[in-house]
């Protein structure tokens, strides 16, 4: 399969029930998630016509969404949408962005009664390299905090972050919390190999319930693999036998090098088995 950039003049958007061209396609200069961050979304991957564990992906936003006091479309008209804006644009595979947001309010925290801006759009994926470097951040993720484990629009730490990772040649961030442990990315979580043991920070530990990870740790149980969702100090990561990444768009990525010294095996056996299934997953199943 392959797939071309969609260019602004061409790219077709799904707004509030409507397909329209993207420059068609206006929110309110007042819309609270503009102005405030009050919003959600999901990032899905379409490997053919059809959102990839959607299912998945919308019990999150709904989630997300019931925090915020915000309505979601239902299923069916969600992923109606997502199939539209993916066969309007000829995208295969596709990267689909889901977004909700409180709609028009006033200029400030208080909310609105305009209702919610809805937008599905869609674009190509990246093209993943084989293994990721990381480096790790000194600002941690706060998990206590009222936004943590939603994914929401408010992702000024996540920007501010990745842009220092690529300002050191890296291309993800990775977090610890408060506590001093391992996190997660700033669009991934993250799986560590220490002594054959396969370890993955719990979601007390603040990190994003990711639809791969939950996939991977299902995956570990047909596979026959133990994975442990522990606390795991952040300094534990540099000295990790092995490590990958896990995220929509990513799948299963090896990590290469942690603040530029290189990991003790890139892609172990585990990794490896982890990939391979991961993918016949993707193959095999569209709504796992």
């Amino acid at each position: 399969m392959s797939s071309s950039p969609v260019s602004a003049s061409t790219a077709s958007v799904w707004l509030n029930g409507e397909i329209l061209p993207e420059d068609a396609a206006g929110i309110s200069p007042f819309d609270h998630g503009l102005l405030t961050g009050d919003g959600v979304f999901e990032t899905m991957i379409a490997y053919r016509t059809t959102p990839f564990a959607f299912t998945r992906h919308y019990a999150r936003l709904k989630h997300s969404a019931g925090v915020f006091g915000l309505g979601v479309p239902p299923a069916g008209q969600l992923l109606a949408a997502c199939e539209a804006v993916i066969a309007r644009n000829g995208l295969s595979p596709a990267r689909l962005r889901v977004t909700v947001t409180g709609g028009r309010a006033p200029l400030g925290s208080e909310k609105g009664d305009a209702g919610e801006t809805v937008i599905v759009a869609a674009g190509a994926p990246p093209v993943q390299p084989e293994h990721s470097d990381v480096v790790t951040v000194a600002y941690p993720r706060n998990e206590r905090g009222a936004l943590t484990g939603l994914k929401t629009t408010s992702y000024g730490e996540n920007v501010v972050a990745l842009a220092e990772a690529h300002g050191k040649g890296a291309r993800e961030a990775i977090f610890g919390n408060t506590a001093g442990n391992l996190c997660e990315g700033t669009g991934s979580n993250i799986f560590i190999v220490r002594d054959g043991r396969l370890i993955t920070p719990p979601l007390s530990s603040g990190c994003l319930p990711g639809v791969t990870r939950a996939l991977v740790v299902d995956l570990c149980g047909t596979l026959g693999i133990g994975v442990k969702e522990i606390d795991t100090p952040l300094a534990e990561l540099a000295k990790a036998d092995s490590a990958f990444l896990t995220s929509t768009l990513r799948e299963v990525q090896p990590i290469a090098t942690v603040d530029g010294e290189p990991v003790a095996e890139v892609g172990c056996d585990i990794t490896r088995r982890l990939r391979e299934a991961f993918t016949a997953l993707t193959r095999d199943q569209v709504d796992p």
